[in-house]
């Protein structure tokens, strides 16, 4: 079989490009569902602020500037395809490479401290979160999501029992959002991860937020628990940047994996009204 030759180079070159204009666009689907929100709004100050936030982004566009002060963490999720030989290097140090040029070189906030406690700012927002899967194929695809703290901090994860029922699962993602407010800058959008276990729930989540806002679960069941879960939290009433209003949230994206008889993991991962995201195939 033969394999094809990817250098690390260009993997590092992908993910600085990839963190810049993640920054500085908002995926277009998004920017879509922000305008519907605005056009649907009628509260008065809650499409003024809408409005403010469409500006806002428009001007980041035209100035070329981020556009949210909290450039984030950069998670950095690759596909590698398994017919595909990488060369010229190590390849953690090439993604890390590639943030800390991104971050520096577009004049992105770096937010990156090299200590839990002690802190101690890295100065180039690396090391990056990596998240390395093996596809068949022979190519790479590159994705990163910088993850802004005002909403990873409002994310929660439930060990649920087994015999939850949906309305259970739709309480907690409810829940999870009237708890978080206006701390996350809302119309928010959330990532749901149901089933593995501990750990792979909330990799689920954060990987939900990566999927087009117009992309529904494939399982006609998960896309009815979607819309079902994205009603109930804009009947919340919290509005964008919680000034009360009709959108509280602009999507609800649920990924799902087989879990333990004894188990329900479920964990809800919020994203702010600027859920960013890039992605290159190599």
């Amino acid at each position: 079989m033969s394999m094809r030759t990817v250098s690390v180079h260009a993997i590092r070159d992908a993910v600085k490009q990839a963190c810049i204009e993640a920054n500085l666009y908002l995926p277009h689907t998004l920017h879509a569902r922000i305008e519907e929100a605005a056009a649907a709004e009628t509260g008065r100050l809650a499409k003024a602020t809408f409005d403010d936030m469409l500006q806002n982004e428009a001007a980041a566009r035209e100035l070329q500037i981020p556009i949210c002060q909290d450039c984030g963490m950069a998670v950095v999720f690759l596909e590698l395809g398994q017919e595909v030989r990488l060369t010229d290097g190590d390849l953690t140090a090439a993604v890390n490479e590639g943030v800390g040029a991104g971050y520096t070189e577009g004049y992105l906030r770096k937010s990156v401290v090299a200590d839990p406690i002690r802190r101690g700012n890295t100065g180039d927002n690396t090391p990056a979160i990596q998240h390395l899967s093996i596809v068949p194929g022979d190519h790479v695809r590159v994705t990163v999501a910088p993850k802004g703290f005002g909403s990873e901090n409002m994310s929660r994860l439930k060990m649920m029992n087994p015999s939850a029922s949906r309305a259970d699962i739709i309480g907690f993602i409810v829940e999870t959002v009237r708890i978080a407010d206006a701390k996350p800058c809302p119309p928010v959008v959330l990532g749901v991860g149901i089933g593995g276990d501990f750990e792979y729930a909330a990799l689920l989540a954060k990987k939900a937020l990566c999927r087009d806002v117009n992309v529904p679960n494939p399982d006609p069941f998960y896309a009815g628990l979607e819309q079902e879960a994205l009603s109930a939290v804009n009947a919340l009433g919290i509005g964008p940047q919680g000034y009360t209003g009709d959108c509280t949230a602009l999507g609800v994206q649920i990924e799902t994996y087989p879990t333990h008889i004894a188990g329900l993991p479920v964990a809800v991962n919020v994203g702010c009204h600027v859920t960013r995201h890039k992605t290159f195939v190599l």
